[in-house]
């Protein structure tokens, strides 16, 4: 059973899990809860005193957290790195012209974007995956793409590969950059120093797109689709 503390402002849920090993503490990304994981048998007072401990940690991780976006008609949307405008537009279903996303002006809008941009996610994953595994000397297996919130990609021992399609809202090279790693575990299933060696040969300026990525993925998680 959840418990809710509040501890310097901030709403804190206890956990209680049987496979939890030590306290764990989590800010979620895109929408700044916060939950303490503890062993099953841990008391309320040692758990309370941990997070009481971390409070200034708390308050610093929840303020960083991006503000929420709402995709809307008349509002902007970040498309391939590129701040576009969304506006009304005819039939049933979103348009992407290259400059801008056109969408019915109803309650559905959000939805609507969101199929459209996990359509364009998939060509373009699909199309770096393929090249990267070439470039590898590899086949990859299944491309499947979801709304992930814990990682960006990820590759099964079968070579299937799964990658979030929040990705198309990135730069090209980060989103690139992406079906490079989960490639690169198709010959290293760990993240070694053979493994980043092997990135490395797929994609040389690998590090600055990964940067791109940690500095500013919390914010494509914060738009709010509906």
């Amino acid at each position: 059973m959840a418990l809710d503390w509040i501890i310097g402002g901030v709403v804190v849920t206890l956990r209680r899990s049987a496979r939890a090993r030590r306290m764990t503490l989590r800010v979620g990304r895109s929408d700044g809860r916060v939950t303490l994981t503890v062993p099953q048998g841990m008391a309320d007072a040692q758990a309370r005193a941990f997070a009481d401990g971390h409070a200034g940690w708390i308050a610093r991780q929840v303020a960083a957290v991006p503000p929420p976006r709402t995709v809307r008609v008349g509002g902007t949307l970040p498309v391939a790195g590129r701040e576009v405008p969304v506006i009304a537009g005819g039939g049933r279903s979103a348009r992407w012209t290259g400059a801008v996303v056109s969408v019915p002006d109803d309650d559905r809008a959000g939805p609507r974007v969101a199929t459209l941009l996990r359509r364009m996610a998939r060509d373009r994953l699909v199309e770096a995956a393929g090249r990267h595994a070439v470039a590898l000397g590899r086949t990859h297996g299944r491309v499947t793409l979801r709304d992930a919130r814990s990682r960006w990609g990820s590759c099964s021992g079968r070579g299937d590969l799964m990658f979030s399609w929040r990705l198309i809202l990135a730069p090209p090279e980060v989103l690139d950059y992406v079906a490079a790693h989960e490639v690169g575990h198709l010959a290293h299933m760990d993240h070694s120093p053979r493994f980043w060696a092997c990135v490395e040969r797929l994609m040389p300026d690998y590090a600055p797109r990964r940067a791109w990525l940690r500095r500013h993925g919390a914010a494509l998680h914060a738009i709010d689709f509906g």
